[in-house]
């Protein structure tokens, strides 16, 4: 049985059975239901957010919030995040402005996106990379002074804080991934979250083909819903992410202790950033020494992930030309190890020295 890079958290299986006989009572299965409510409630309260609304996916959540704040032309982005941030992005007719990424913490470089602002600029997107959240008072400061609106990717975020608030409180938008890769996940789902109840009412007619009643349609929109049976299974798995989050920390640990005195990097964590562990990635010194590495890990039945990779400046439906050296350096010799809540130590200790061993020979 192979050791992947990720396992899914689920609750105990009666919990998540309940939950469904209850739907099966009211046959209510979709259409913003009351599970549906209720897991919008339980998570703006366990985060503490003014507005948070529940979507289909991660990919969505993006999109509308592109076509909440009206944005065209140019959108400063990263190109060291995972694709769908781009071709959200693209698919709104967007033109993504990639401006390269700080070697330590992985994260968009502040002094590069005010290079790049153009008469044409309307956005910035930028991502929370491995959950480490990006230099949100610099950015804050460059949007203000030159009207641009900043939408934060946050897939990798949940749980993760900085400055003693969630990372989804920053931003005119931030939005969230709940798939079933994620340390909290609905199985599929994804969320926008606003401070702004303008921009959350817009989201909500966009969220739903532009109705604000059953017979008057005030707005262009798209299916970006979710199901009753995607709710429960978020309502059953948020008790259990202050767990999960702790186990994952110990397994970061467990991970740094045995790969000590490695040529290894790790990812910077910005200052008064509290972590949500959601995934370990390790820098290498070159692609070979990685590409030996995988073999190795493959060969013993491990199956890690070159996340980010490529680098998204490489896109073949991106046509500029970027100067970004150091997302291409990163995205080519970057590696996430497998990681999950309840990884157990011996198997850490097993990816370990296959590791270890790799780069010694």
């Amino acid at each position: 049985m192979n050791i992947n890079v990720t396992k899914p958290f689920l609750p105990p299986v009666e919990e998540y059975l309940e939950r469904v006989r209850g739907i099966w009572d009211r046959a209510w299965l979709t259409n913003n239901g009351p599970l549906v409510h209720e897991l919008e409630l339980q998570l703006r309260k366990k985060l503490q957010l003014d507005n948070l609304l529940y979507t289909s996916n991660g990919t969505i959540a993006l999109q509308i919030a592109i076509k909440a704040l009206r944005l065209k032309g140019e959108v400063i982005t990263t190109p060291f995040s995972y694709v769908a941030t781009t071709s959200s992005i693209v698919w709104e007719a967007c033109e993504p402005v990639m401006v390269d990424i700080e070697p330590e913490g992985l994260l968009i470089d502040p002094k590069r996106i005010e290079e790049a602002i153009t008469p044409a600029t309307t956005g910035i997107v930028a991502t929370h990379v491995f959950g480490n959240p990006c230099d949100v008072e610099a950015i804050s400061k460059i949007a203000r002074e030159h009207k641009l609106a900043v939408i934060y990717d946050a897939a990798h975020a949940f749980g993760a804080r900085v400055h003693g608030r969630s990372v989804f409180a920053y931003g005119d938008i931030a939005t969230a991934s709940f798939h079933a890769t994620k340390l909290f996940h609905t199985v599929e789902g994804g969320a926008v979250i606003s401070s702004s109840d303008e921009l959350i009412d817009r989201m909500a007619l966009l969220r739903n083909f532009g109705h604000a009643t059953a017979t008057h349609i005030a707005d262009v929109g798209i299916n970006g819903k979710n199901s009753e049976f995607h709710a429960a299974m978020g309502l059953c798995n948020l008790p259990y992410v202050e767990e999960i989050i702790s186990a994952r920390g110990n397994a970061v640990r467990r991970y740094d202790a045995n790969l000590a005195g490695l040529p290894l990097q790790r990812q910077r964590l910005t200052e008064g950033c509290e972590p949500n562990h959601a995934y370990y990635p390790v820098i290498f010194e070159s692609e070979e020494i990685l590409l030996k590495v995988v073999t190795e890990l493959n060969r013993h039945g491990i199956m890690p992930r070159r996340y980010f990779y490529p680098s998204l400046n490489t896109l073949p439906y991106i046509h500029r030309k970027f100067d970004v050296p150091v997302s291409e350096s990163v995205a080519r010799r970057v590696l996430c190890l497998p990681l999950w809540a309840s990884i157990s130590k011996e198997e850490i200790d097993m990816i370990s020295t296959v590791v270890c061993d790799a780069m010694s020979t």
